[in-house]
C-alpha cells in the first residue's frame, strides 16, 4: 500500500459552489473547503462583505489532495478547462472581482507548474487567459452553509442551471480522473 502524499491547492474560478462541486468528483481529493482569499480587508470576511466587492477577496476553494493519486498539474488542467479563464472578473452571470479566475500557489513549485499549464492550455482558447497566479497569503473558510453546497442543494435553480452543466463538462473531458 502506497503512503499518501497530502498537499494543498487553492483556486478561484467564479462562484465557489461550482468549483467545489467539480473537485469533489476527482480521485485523490481528500477534502474541498469553500472560502475567501486575496483581499486586504482586516479580519475574517463574511459572504456579504466579499459579495460587496470591497474586501478584495475572491471566492475560492482549498483542496486537500493525495499527490500520489492526482498531480497538481492534473488539478490545474481540470480547473482551467471547467471554467472560463478568459473573462476578467466574471463567470457567466456572476460579475465582480470576487469571481475572478485565480490560482493561489503555496510554494514556488506550484507557481512554476501553474505558469506552465496556463501556457499549455492557452492555444485552446480564442481569447487570452486572464487567470491570476499569485502567492497565497491567507485563506478564510466560508460560512458553514456554503460548504458542500451542491450536494446539499441539488434541486436549487442555480445548481440545476449552472453547476450541473459544469459537472457534465467535467465528466466528458476528465472521465479518467473521476472517483
Amino acid at each position: 500500500m502506497t503512503t499518501k502524499k497530502i498537499e494543498i491547492a487553492t483556486f478561484g474560478g467564479g462562484c465557489f459552489w461550482c468549483t467545489e462541486a467539480i473537485f469533489q468528483e476527482i480521485k485523490g481529493i481528500e477534502n474541498v473547503v469553500s472560502g475567501y482569499s486575496g483581499g486586504n480587508a482586516p479580519g475574517k470576511p463574511t459572504y456579504r462583505e466579499v459579495c460587496s466587492g470591497l474586501t478584495g477577496h475572491a471566492e475560492v476553494i482549498q483542496v486537500t489532495y493525495d499527490a500520489n493519486t492526482v498531480s497538481y498539474k492534473d488539478l490545474l488542467v481540470i480547473f482551467m478547462t471547467t471554467h472560463d479563464p478568459t473573462t476578467l472578473n466574471r463567470q457567466g452571470a456572476d460579475r465582480g472581482t470576487q469571481y475572478r479566475s485565480v490560482v493561489y500557489y503555496h510554494n514556488e513549485t506550484q507557481k512554476e507548474i501553474a505558469e506552465s499549464v496556463l501556457k499549455e492550455v492557452a492555444p485552446y482558447y480564442e481569447n487570452p487567459i486572464v487567470t491570476e497566479i499569485t502567492a497565497l497569503h491567507v485563506f478564510y473558510e466560508a460560512e458553514d452553509y456554503h460548504q458542500d453546497y451542491y450536494r446539499n442543494n441539488q434541486t436549487q435553480g442555480y445548481c440545476n442551471f449552472v453547476i450541473s452543466p459544469k459537472l457534465a463538462k467535467l465528466r466528458k473531458l476528465h472521465a479518467d480522473k473521476l472517483k
